[in-house]
């Protein structure tokens, strides 16, 4: 069994309300075991034997769209690769003039065209780093005071994403890490 955790794209934002115990259930009824939700915006950590990731989160897309209505993007780590993401030396080189810390979860690493797009996007108050299939995001503004977001990125890079703090990521793994 492998810990995962599942990030969920738009959840409990735009009236697309999503109750936690709901979303255990229909996590459960994959039969994934150690559920648990953390904070209220689309996080979800889980034991599976998967191996196929990319098949794992077509399949709780659907499970998903089954038992709420609405399409849940779904983008799944390791509980492990979060925890080295969270650690990534990208945030501590920067945190001294940093305000705004984000990692964005692709489903795949950007095409050398997204690339370019990305790369025009970064200013010298808003710092981008791609590594892998995760965009982190370095910003001396506030989120709510940069030209940046979900879409501006998802329009430059042409492929859906999600996001969250670093602090986030760094307080999931201090309490969900085995």
């Amino acid at each position: 069994m492998t810990r995962l955790v599942a990030f969920l794209r738009a959840v409990n934002v735009g009236g697309r309300t999503v109750k936690m115990d709901a979303l255990r259930a229909a996590f459960e009824a994959l039969a994934f075991t150690r559920v648990e939700t953390f904070i209220a915006s689309g996080n979800v950590v889980f034991d599976s034997k998967a191996r196929d990731l990319a098949a794992l989160e077509r399949k709780i897309e659907a499970q998903l769209l089954s038992h709420f209505g609405f399409e849940i993007d779904t983008f799944v780590r390791p509980l492990a690769e979060i925890a080295a993401l969270a650690a990534h030396p990208a945030f501590d080189a920067d945190t001294v003039r940093t305000r705004t810390q984000v990692v964005g979860f692709l489903r795949a690493p950007p095409s050398p065209e997204a690339m370019q797009a990305l790369a025009a996007l970064s200013t010298d108050a808003d710092r981008l780093h791609l590594q892998g299939r995760e965009l982190f995001w370095h910003s001396s503004n506030s989120q709510a005071d940069s030209n940046f977001s979900n879409a501006a990125f998802e329009r430059a890079l042409k492929m859906r994403s999600t996001f969250r703090g670093i602090a986030s990521l760094r307080k999931l793994v201090a309490k969900h890490g085995d």
